[in-house]
């Protein structure tokens, strides 16, 4: 693209909003900004100088490149309907970067709708925070034709620290789900060894260090740790969505005929802060249910 294309931006969350914040600071066009809740969509426009599309088809219709940023399966579904309201109306020439965790199936079915509309689909799975979104330290992996990869590669490189190429539709989610489901096994893990260490009457705070010099060291040590100590679960990834990506991981598993005791042991975990309630913390909650102290002191969740 010669000249810097308009993106539109659909769903507008946390992570939606703050990649759009970020192309707009890096001199990109946001155009047109949705999300079903409307009142997100017009206090972001206002914002960055976007509209807040009413439609999905008025994204489509303002940008060159939209960006989506929806929760699941269900809902990657139902903005590329093949009726109604729709991003596939007048798709033709436009590219579509899919940013959810979602089952590596249905990023092939709307490539697949896509392309016979003229159009391109393109998964760019995120291994990264909401905060990186902002400043523009994204983890990316994209994943789909390569020409349409290399078209869009120089937006894709302005929300990212470190750009991947994975392959064919589908290679890059399977790839976000194995690495969420080793995170989400390492967070239990981490909540089971610091609950334990509570139990036996152990320093948590020297406890967390000597695991840090140790074996027992993880990248989730350090983002989660503290917060497991704390109780501080301000959600930048939720148990839910833990929960979610655990089972896109067992399923997959499922169907390569592999048995995974831990990654089925860890969504149980995370069902089970569902069932309770607390399935908007942070995943750094699973602790919760493993400090014996906490169970006479539930955490309030509002």
């Amino acid at each position: 693209m010669s000249e810097k294309p308009r993106i539109g931006v659909v769903g507008v969350g946390r992570m939606g909003a703050n990649m759009a914040r970020r192309l707009h600071d890096a001199g990109y066009r946001v155009t047109a900004v949705y999300d079903v809740r409307p009142q997100a969509a017009r206090e972001l426009a206002a914002e960055i100088g976007a509209e807040a599309a009413g439609t999905l088809a008025r994204v489509t219709e303002l940008a060159d490149v939209v960006i989506t940023v929806v929760t699941d399966d269900a809902a990657m579904r139902t903005i590329y309907a093949t009726s109604g309201d729709s991003l596939l109306a007048g798709a033709n020439g436009k590219i579509f970067v899919n940013s959810a965790t979602i089952t590596p199936g249905v990023h092939v079915e709307v490539q697949a709708l896509a392309e016979e509309r003229g159009a391109s689909s393109l998964e760019a799975s995120l291994a990264s925070s909401i905060p990186q979104a902002r400043d523009g330290t994204l983890y990316m992996m994209v994943a789909g034709r390569r020409a349409a990869f290399e078209r869009v590669e120089p937006i894709l490189q302005a929300m990212s620290k470190k750009l991947r190429y994975i392959g064919e539709a589908g290679q890059a989610a399977k790839v976000k789900a194995l690495v969420n489901m080793v995170m989400n096994i390492n967070t239990a893990g981490l909540a089971e060894g610091l609950g334990l260490g509570e139990a036996l009457g152990l320093d948590l705070t020297v406890l967390r260090e000597v695991f840090a010099e140790t074996g027992a060291n993880s990248r989730v040590l350090e983002t989660d740790g503290t917060d497991m100590q704390n109780r501080e679960h301000d959600v930048y990834f939720s148990a839910a969505h833990a929960a979610k990506d655990s089972h896109i991981a067992t399923a997959l598993a499922r169907e390569a005929g592999l048995e995974l005791p831990l990654a089925e042991a860890t969504a149980k975990q995370y069902d089970t802060m569902i069932e309770l309630g607390l399935g908007e913390l942070d995943k750094s909650g699973v602790a919760e249910l493993t400090f014996a102290s906490r169970r006479a002191q539930p955490l309030a969740t509002t």
